[in-house]
């Protein structure tokens, strides 16, 4: 156990332990860190992998994901949750490339102790005169934090977690050289997935949520929050928080195991089954009000020996989506387990934006066919809902229909809320413990739109609706009496059209160039040799122009080549 306040045996390596972290941040600079990605890609060969034709598709994708994960962990935090964010996107990436990225989200080695007291030396003026001791070997270690176990003077047990030393500076330095690529990568998509597909706003996404997650007092927050949303359910408890800093948060200390390991014969089939149906409304609960926690899994709950509540840890990862998109999604629920598939499809182009390039009877036909077998679904089965929310991802990815900013991060906790409840009572059926939860989900809905902000905002567009319309129906009419009534129509090429209007421009350029080119040069070498000699700069001038014109009508022609089979 290490105690506070700090031994002067303890400032001899605080102080060598911040030389060698102000060492370190001296060298984090976009140039490094750019020149140590080249690097790190290279030495696991992911760009030749990329470029490798020799394998099939799946043994290529599997290698590369393994490949790209140890990367990302050798790159340090900043990738390892760009890593855990490409997980959420399974409707853009293989799905042998995320289950090799999976094993990104187990714990990564632990940072020596002495690093991270430095964090709770820089931070700790406000409380640490409450510590009476913190035991320097972790309990938990993640890429952004460690949380370690300790004790208050009133003899209450706390769980301390520290943000990693250097890791918002490495985040500032990554994010601009992740930007830049991303940018690019948007650019050379096709027209089609450049039209459904966000990729600068899904790296602010995750750059937003990472910040987020960093910062202390933002997590503490959201946990005084939920607190709220729990209170109706007694047997379920979020930690208390005793203090938050930027880099720290001191929080209630909860003994017992992890969900997935606590004995079966602790609780009884009701016990289990309340626990089960509590965690189940409570997630509806905060998801119809457009809350998710994004990291609800198993390993982020525990059950507690003394109060056999189960605990919700691990506030980082969440976020809020539009409450309309969170409405299209349970109605879409409750159509589809009504078998009402048409109904369903109908409410999906609620949440999917369509672009000029998607088919919407296409869409809503294999939307259909797919809702059909979640109708009567069981227990086990693999037609569960976490499915069939990625299933509508990918299926609206195909149609390159757009898809709400959140969606993946509230789809990923959706289907780890689900897999907790099946592993704490596999019995009953998640489905209809949310159906069960219908007349909450109805009775928030009109609570939302018949509240009186709601109320009061429509009343004032009505009124002004009302009190401008007589002016400007009398200004429509004297436009009309005067011959003034105007229609503007503006008329833009589509970005595919002007490439392809640019490409044939320069080709007939290149193609003028080239005709010019052969005939002054073939003048200039026969204009060469005249009675009086032969002039060998003339020759050799037209000799180089008829070379020129040469290779600039293959490229041509070529080109041309190419286009050709590129449409058929």
């Amino acid at each position: 156990m290490q105690s506070l306040p700090v031994t002067a045996a303890d400032n001899m390596d605080l102080a060598a332990a911040r030389e060698q972290i102000a060492r370190i941040a001296r060298g984090i600079t976009k140039g490094s860190r750019q020149r140590a990605v080249i690097r790190i890609m290279m030495k696991h060969g992911i760009y030749h992998l990329l470029k490798d034709r020799s394998r099939d598709d799946k043994t290529k994708y599997r290698l590369l994901g393994r490949r790209l994960r140890l990367a990302f962990e050798e790159l340090g935090p900043t990738y390892i949750k760009l890593g855990q964010v490409i997980l959420t996107r399974q409707e853009m990436v293989p799905p042998e490339v995320t289950d090799e990225l999976t094993a990104l989200l187990d714990n990564v080695p632990a940072m020596p102790f002495v690093f991270i007291r430095t964090v709770i030396a820089d931070e700790g003026k406000e409380w640490a005169h409450l510590i009476k001791w913190i035991d320097p070997n972790p309990i938990g270690s993640a890429s952004l934090a460690q949380v370690y176990k300790g004790q208050l003077w009133d003899g209450r047990m706390v769980a301390i977690k520290v943000v990693r030393p250097l890791v918002d500076k490495l985040f500032q330095t990554d994010i601009s050289a992740i930007r830049k690529l991303v940018k690019k990568l948007q650019r050379l998509l096709p027209p089609e997935m450049a039209a459904s597909s966000d990729l600068p706003g899904l790296i602010n996404d995750y750059y937003s949520s990472a910040m987020d997650e960093l910062n202390m007092e933002h997590e503490a927050g959201i946990m005084r929050q939920q607190q709220e949303f729990l209170r109706e359910f007694e047997t379920l408890h979020i930690p208390d928080v005793y203090f938050a800093s930027k880099r720290v948060l001191i929080m209630e200390f909860v003994d017992g195991w992890n969900l997935k390991d606590f004995p079966v014969d602790f609780f009884t089939f009701e016990e289990r089954m309340e626990r089960m149906t509590d965690l189940a409304h409570y997630y509806i609960k905060s998801f119809v009000e457009g809350y998710y926690h994004a990291d609800a899994h198993g390993s982020n709950i525990m059950i507690d020996k003394n109060t056999k509540k189960a605990v919700v840890l691990d506030w980082g990862m969440t976020g809020r989506m539009d409450a309309i998109h969170t409405e299209a999604i349970f109605r879409m629920l409750m159509h589809i387990r009504s078998n009402q598939a048409e109904d369903a499809a109908e409410v999906a182009l609620d949440i999917y934006e369509p672009t000029k390039y998607t088919d919407p009877l296409q869409f809503k036909d294999q939307l259909r066919s797919m809702f059909i077998h979640y109708t009567d679904t069981h227990q086990g089965s693999r037609y569960n809902w976490g499915n069939l929310l990625f299933s509508t991802l990918n299926i609206a990815m195909k149609n390159y229909c757009r898809t709400p900013t959140g969606l993946a991060l509230w789809a990923k906790g959706f289907s780890a809320t689900e897999g907790t409840a099946r592993w704490l009572c596999p019995e009953i059926s998640y489905h209809d413990l949310v159906e069960t939860a219908d007349v909450q989900i109805v009775r928030r809905w009109l609570q939302r739109r018949m509240n009186y902000r709601v109320n009061a905002s429509l009343l004032a567009e009505l009124l002004k609706l009302g009190t401008t319309l007589p002016r400007k129906l009398t200004k429509i009419l004297e436009h009309f009496e005067w011959n003034k009534f105007n229609v503007n129509i503006e008329t833009r090429l589509s970005s595919t059209a002007t490439r392809t209007i640019h490409r044939a421009a320069t080709k007939l350029s290149l193609s003028n160039l080239a005709g010019r080119l052969f005939v002054g040069g073939a003048g200039l070498v026969a204009f060469a040799h005249t009675p009086y000699g032969s002039h060998s700069g003339m020759q050799a001038l037209g000799s180089t122009a008829v070379a020129v014109s040469g290779v600039l009508g293959l490229w041509v022609l070529w080109s041309a080549y190419r286009t050709r089979k590129a449409v058929q």
